[in-house]
């Protein structure tokens, strides 16, 4: 089956732009399109897309309001992919926050926006770790807590090793070659992390991470 994808961006050239160059995939298919925020949550009910490619800033609703609200109202939301002129725009940040699962520039190449799209629908989180970095020092909720938080101290050694490696942009591949142990052990250490930090995937386990103070980012 294709990954399914609904685009959301008030520019009809950056619609038309991102429709040809996922749409020249044979497993990727676009199944709709919208103008403004305020138009997704009837389109992901009635399209029911793998993932949501929508644009930050958008003058009705924009991309941090909407997300909050299919998360909120759908039962099976899809994944949500910010995409965005400016990395370190505090939007993107509180798109993250709000729940959406990574971020696409705008002025990425073709075979970059693939890759994200792909990745998201697989479950993994589309993160540039020194980006995320900047991002929690910028906006972030001012002081931080010593780096032993309650949330954080009920991860085990293994567990918090894995969300370190997570929150450097690690994949779960990746993770298992770095600690030779097999790609179930880490998908396992990850559904744990999520579920000891009230995470809803790894996008918010590596922001709490960096805003508890767990990770420093310097």
């Amino acid at each position: 089956m294709p990954v399914t994808v609904l685009l959301v961006d008030d520019e009809p050239l950056v619609r038309a732009g991102l429709r040809a160059v996922l749409e020249a995939q044979p497993d990727i298919e676009v199944v709709g399109e919208a103008a403004d925020g305020a138009a997704v949550i009837p389109l992901v009910r009635r399209l029911r897309p793998d993932v949501v490619a929508m644009d930050v800033r958008m003058p009705l609703m924009d991309g941090i309001e909407a997300t909050r609200a299919v998360l909120r109202t759908v039962a099976e939301p899809p994944k949500i992919l910010v995409v965005t002129t400016f990395e370190d725009d505090e939007y993107v940040y509180e798109a993250l926050r709000a729940g959406a699962d990574g971020f696409l520039l705008k002025r990425a190449r073709p075979a970059e926006i693939v890759h994200a799209v792909r990745l998201v629908a697989e479950g993994e989180s589309l993160l540039f770790p020194a980006s995320v970095r900047r991002l929690a020092v910028r906006y972030g909720d001012g002081a931080r807590p010593a780096p032993t938080t309650p949330a954080h101290a009920r991860l085990t050694e293994r567990e918090a090793e894995v969300l370190r490696l997570m929150a450097r942009g690690l994949s779960n591949a990746e993770i298992a070659a770095r600690l030779v142990v097999g790609a179930e052990t880490v998908k396992s250490h990850v559904s744990a992390v999520l579920a000891k930090l009230g995470a809803r995937d790894r996008t918010q386990a590596v922001i709490a991470a960096y805003e508890s103070g767990f990770m420093e980012p310097g």
